[in-house]
C-alpha cells in the first residue's frame, strides 16, 4: 500500500504562485511514477504533471512552461510541484497520484488551489 499526503495549497491571485507537496509512506519502493491531476467542479479530471522514478516529467498543454514537477533527491518520497503565473482557470482540487510498478493507482484526497483577486 501507498499513501500519499498533499501539502500547499491555498489562495492567491492572478499571476502569483504556489508550492504542492506530495509525501508518499508506505510501500513507495514500488512506485514507478508520482504526479498531479486536477478537477475543476464540472470539468474532467486532467493531467497537470508527472515524473519517474527515472527523473522523466511530463506535462500538461495547458501548464507548460508556468508548472515544474520536481523529486526531493534527498527522501525520493516526496514530490513537489511549483506553479507560476497562475491563472483564474487553473482553480481546481489538485490530486497527486502515484502508479506503481504493477500498474495500480493510488491517489491522495486532493487540496484546493484557488486563483482569484
Amino acid at each position: 500500500q501507498v499513501q500519499l499526503v498533499e501539502s500547499g495549497g491555498g489562495l492567491v491571485q492572478p499571476g502569483g504562485s504556489l508550492r504542492l507537496s506530495c509525501a508518499a509512506s508506505g510501500s513507495i519502493f514500488r512506485i514507478y511514477r508520482t504526479g498531479w491531476y486536477r478537477q475543476a467542479p464540472g470539468k474532467q479530471r486532467e493531467l497537470v504533471a508527472t515524473i519517474t522514478s527515472g527523473g522523466i516529467s511530463n506535462y500538461g498543454d495547458s501548464v507548460k512552461g508556468r508548472f515544474t514537477i520536481s523529486r526531493d533527491n534527498n527522501a525520493k518520497n516526496t514530490v513537489y510541484l511549483q506553479m507560476n503565473s497562475l491563472k483564474p482557470e487553473d482553480t481546481a482540487v489538485y490530486l497527486c497520484n502515484a502508479l506503481s510498478t504493477t500498474n495500480r493507482n493510488y491517489w491522495g484526497q486532493g487540496i484546493q488551489v484557488s486563483v482569484s483577486s
